[in-house]
């Protein structure tokens, strides 16, 4: 078998060893074995909430230590392959299967290594605003509410609908909904941003082309069980009649809630509950959550101004854009990836787009195909 092979073979070895080293493989092991032992206890589901909160952070991180468990089982198969490979030239051919699959696994392993932020395991809340366009991003926004429902479902996480506040003509004109599932908050955190659409307008009469914006803003779900600083006299809070479909169904009481955090000027709202109380506990979440990632976006611009490069946000910026005319394509302006199935990108399939933007956040090269749009 040719040296090309063995070096292969060696250099799968070292990535995992330095895998192993940047995924705390041991740590990680450790607090499976921790959680597995609180799952077996007789009282463990006395605590609905906090048993859900474990099984969900165990989930999180078998998804990362099974396949490094895989991938060093395969390399270490892979040594007596190599040493049969060398009496027996049969053994070579699938030798080189092999080294070629772990190299395969490798990258997926990789891109695990770098959802290794303080909040990468939890839940993503994700809210969606209708701005420029009219009807057209209302229709937007809504489209981009069902694309991310779809991500969940294709991915088995799960979606809960925290927020909805419907257009009269058509679309909405916000909604929040939290995804729960591994690493959700680690992969749709870069889907921050503004999302534009270029499209022959359903809504126009004379079949113009339209462009619609809608604001994506992602938070991570923080457990109870985490601080997170917030004084109560900083929050104001604002009730008020929900909007609903009307008839026997209006709300006669002020049971939709509205959170402005004023130091900061945050605000949140909720109101998809009938029950106020009900509204309220998921506002406080929505902005324990959105005071979570400010402050992790403030120890990122500090970790970027340490070593004098720039902070890898798209927050307040136009990050993708989804066309329908003239041509069908999905392009993320910051990482150049694109997708040339509109409705594909639509439809949930946007793994490529949230790949592309980890690696691009942990400074590895981008492509850049010179088409500037």
């Amino acid at each position: 078998m040719d040296k090309e092979w063995y070096d292969r073979a060696e250099a799968i070895r070292e990535a995992l060893v330095q895998l192993r080293d940047s995924l705390d493989y041991a740590g990680k092991k450790q607090r499976i074995a921790a959680l597995e032992d609180r799952q077996s206890a007789v009282d463990f589901w006395n605590d609905q909430e906090q048993a859900q909160a474990v099984i969900a952070e165990l989930k999180g991180l078998n998804t990362v230590v099974g396949p490094l468990d895989s991938a060093l089982k395969a390399a270490g198969d892979l040594d007596a392959l190599l040493e049969m490979a060398e009496e027996d030239e049969a053994f070579a051919a699938e030798a080189q299967v092999e080294i070629a699959r772990i190299e395969g696994r490798l990258d997926g392993l990789k891109l695990s290594a770098l959802l290794n932020g303080p909040n990468d395991a939890a839940g993503a809340i994700i809210t969606i605003n209708a701005r420029d366009g009219g009807t057209d991003a209302n229709d937007w926004a809504e489209m981009l509410l069902r694309m991310y429902l779809q991500w969940a479902g294709k991915n088995e996480y799960t979606a809960e609908l925290l927020d909805r506040s419907d257009n009269e003509e058509a679309g909405i004109n916000n909604a929040t909904v939290v995804i729960r599932g591994p690493m959700a908050y680690g992969y749709l955190r870069g889907e921050t941003g503004i999302h534009r659409l270029v499209r022959i307008s359903p809504f126009n009469s004379e079949g113009k082309r339209q462009t619609s914006f809608a604001a994506v803003d992602v938070s991570p779900e923080i457990a109870d069980s985490v601080e997170v600083e917030i004084d109560e006299a900083d929050v104001r809070t604002d009730t008020y009649r929900a909007s609903g479909a009307g008839g026997q169904h209006v709300n006669k009481t002020d049971s939709a809630v509205r959170l402005t955090h004023e130091p900061t000027g945050i605000v949140v709202t909720c109101q998809n509950e009938r029950s106020q109380h009900k509204n309220r506990a998921s506002a406080w979440k929505m902005l324990r959550a959105r005071i979570a990632r400010l402050e992790e976006e403030k120890r990122e611009q500090e970790e970027a101004a340490k070593h004098n490069t720039q902070a890898k946000t798209g927050f307040g910026s136009q990050i993708r854009n989804y066309f329908l005319h003239p041509d069908q394509r999905v392009k993320d302006t910051r990482t150049k990836y694109q997708q040339g199935n509109f409705h594909a990108a639509l439809d949930g399939d946007i793994q490529g787009f949230l790949d592309a933007v980890l690696r691009w956040r942990a400074g590895q090269p981008v492509e850049d195909d010179g088409d500037d749009d």
